[in-house]
């Protein structure tokens, strides 16, 4: 299948490189170009592109709130946030809008190309221990679980070995990782983790580890 890619941002000849190398692939093209974020908006709504290539910081409506909106009403059109610097606000707050990932703008052609591939797949572009410093660098800005209040169960969906997977994910094992730690086949993992994040209502694995976060049920740096 061909992976339908709608690029956001605000210089043109980035949008111009972009595109020529999206469109040099056998299995992607182009569908649209948006110079800002309501532009964007408008372009995933009318074209549903399988990923927006989304620029952070452009006029109007910037990419993060672009990307919420599109997370909000278009959940199978996935964003791939780009971002100048790496581990910063813009690609944390990017992730907790919804993105499936972030690149920085001076990535290799080979990982942006990489990088769009795995969030058309639906899975997240960033290895669960990249994951876990970026969230681990910006743990005081999720919302505190007020003190002596016990969180609901938020995990009740979820079967104990669901639990369990769910755990580990959290704290940023690979799939591999997870079935050496709990003794099962990688197979049977990828089973569970999409049966987790469908029961969860999660996106990716990037967003199940913000949920983790969110709710209590791990903390930076166990």
């Amino acid at each position: 299948m061909t992976i339908r890619v709608l690029l956001a941002d605000d210089q043109d000849l980035l949008r111009h490189g972009f595109k020529m190398i999206v469109n040099a692939q056998t299995d992607m093209e182009t569908v649209g170009e948006a110079a800002n974020g309501t532009q964007a908006i408008e372009q995933a709504a009318a074209l549903r592109p399988d990923v927006v290539l989304m620029d952070v910081r452009m006029p109007g409506t910037d990419g993060i709130e672009a990307t919420r909106h599109i997370a909000a009403h278009l959940p199978e059109v996935k964003v791939l946030i780009l971002t100048t610097f790496d581990v910063d606000e813009y690609a944390f707050t990017g992730l907790r809008a919804g993105a499936s990932g972030f690149l920085l703008k001076n990535v290799r052609t080979e990982e942006l190309l990489a990088g769009i591939r795995t969030v058309a797949r639906g899975d997240a572009i960033l290895a669960p221990s990249t994951t876990r410093r970026l969230l681990d660098a910006y743990a005081g800005t999720f919302h505190a679980t007020k003190e002596g209040v016990p969180p609901k169960d938020v995990l009740s969906p979820l079967t104990q070995r669901e639990r369990q997977v769910f755990t580990e994910m959290a704290s940023g094992l690979t799939n591999q990782e997870i079935a050496d730690q709990l003794v099962l086949s990688e197979t049977t993992v990828k089973t569970h983790v999409a049966r987790v994040l469908a029961k969860l209502h999660l996106r990716d694995r990037v967003q199940a580890v913000i949920f983790a976060y969110e709710n209590g049920l791990t903390t930076p740096s166990n």
